[in-house]
């Protein structure tokens, strides 16, 4: 899907969205789907629904996009758009950009998805994160999360949403080799009330386009 740089500099303007993150799959092989993640936080509900009717109505929009927005029906710029509305956890509020400085090629943006087998389990899963200890233990072990959120609209659910950074594959594969080692995470895995909480683990290996903010 072409993206141009243009529209995430409309979105900051018009409706005072401070980063914007686009990110695409590390290339593992030639069967690596061809699409782009594109990260966008809002204040509240109110700025979220007026996104749409905002560009729409903004003449340079409208004009620098139009070979996206007219595209025709046998010539789609994409396949298909999902979207997905999340809200913060408690303990982050709000997204980070990375700390990372080292090349944008090489790093690593993870990018998972935890869904449960009900809506029970994955408040537990949820708490785990919260008042459980989790994200306090990702933060202690240099994981540069950008977001924790609660999925309130998408097509897997019910389920919850983290993207953490890393310089590179071998410090992401060190980070959770010390993750799964650490004594916190041995103690807080077996306990009773967190059981059974994860039914589907999806993971995306990701990596930062040279226009966003993350």
């Amino acid at each position: 899907m072409p993206i141009s740089k243009m529209p995430f500099y409309q979105l900051k303007k018009k409706l005072d969205i401070q980063n914007v993150g686009v990110f695409k799959p590390r290339p593992t092989d030639s069967e690596t789907p061809k699409m782009t993640y594109v990260l966008i936080p809002f204040n509240s509900m109110a700025q979220f629904s007026l996104l749409d009717d905002t560009l729409m109505k903004d003449r340079t929009h409208m004009e620098k996009g139009a070979a996206y927005l007219e595209a025709p029906h046998d010539a789609p710029p994409y396949s298909r758009i999902e979207s997905v509305l999340m809200k913060a956890f408690v303990e982050m509020p709000k997204m980070s950009p990375s700390k990372l400085d080292g090349p944008r090629k090489d790093r690593i943006y993870e990018l998972r998805s935890y869904e449960a087998a009900t809506e029970s389990l994955y408040r537990k899963k949820v708490d785990m994160f919260n008042a459980g200890g989790e994200v306090q233990l990702f933060d202690e072990l240099d994981f540069n999360a950008v977001f924790y959120a609660e999925v309130l609209s998408g097509s897997q659910m019910p389920n919850l949403m983290y993207m953490t950074t890393h310089k590179d594959q071998e410090t992401r594969d060190a980070n959770w080799k010390n993750f799964v080692d650490s004594p916190t995470w041995s103690k807080l895995k077996v306990m009773p009330k967190y059981q059974n909480t994860v039914s589907r683990n999806d993971t995306r290996l990701l990596y930062p386009t040279e226009y966003s903010d993350y």
